[in-house]
């Protein structure tokens, strides 16, 4: 059989193992304590960034739409200033036309006056030695 001191030793090592278990066990509930903790604060991390990005998701979106309103007002401003610009050129096409030929008529108008004069001055460079010898003529002058 065993001794008493047997006995005790016995308990003293499943006392010690024990101890040993019982340190082992609060350094790893401290650990899952601090590793909580870390995942905690990287939830609220994760969580503050997912909401800054749902607001400007959000800002977008209404930018968007605006932009969406203003490009819709835009176009409709364009096609009225376009109908605009069609029924003037449509009102003012007889009107330039009718200047147009006004001015064509006015070159060639010009052109026979300047045709008359070129005309009219070599005539009269033609005519001007007989000129001058019936006028020397006409008061004696020899």
């Amino acid at each position: 059989m065993t001794s008493n001191d047997d006995i005790l030793r016995a308990l003293g090592r499943v006392e010690g193992r024990l101890t040993g278990i019982e340190e082992n066990v609060a350094l790893l509930r401290q650990e899952m304590g601090d590793e909580k903790a870390n995942a905690h604060e990287s939830r609220a991390v994760i969580h503050k960034r997912l909401d800054e990005q749902a607001r400007q998701i959000a800002h977008l979106d209404t930018r968007v739409a605006m932009t969406g309103g203003a490009d819709a007002q835009i176009r409709a401003e364009i096609v009225t200033l376009k109908e605009t610009v069609v029924k003037n050129q449509e009102t003012v096409g007889p009107a330039l036309e009718e200047w147009k030929r006004m001015k064509s008529i006015g070159y060639g108008i010009s052109g026979l006056i300047a045709f008359a004069g070129l005309t009219t001055g070599g005539v009269i460079a033609y005519a001007s030695d007989g000129a001058v010898a019936a006028l020397r003529h006409w008061l004696k002058i020899s």
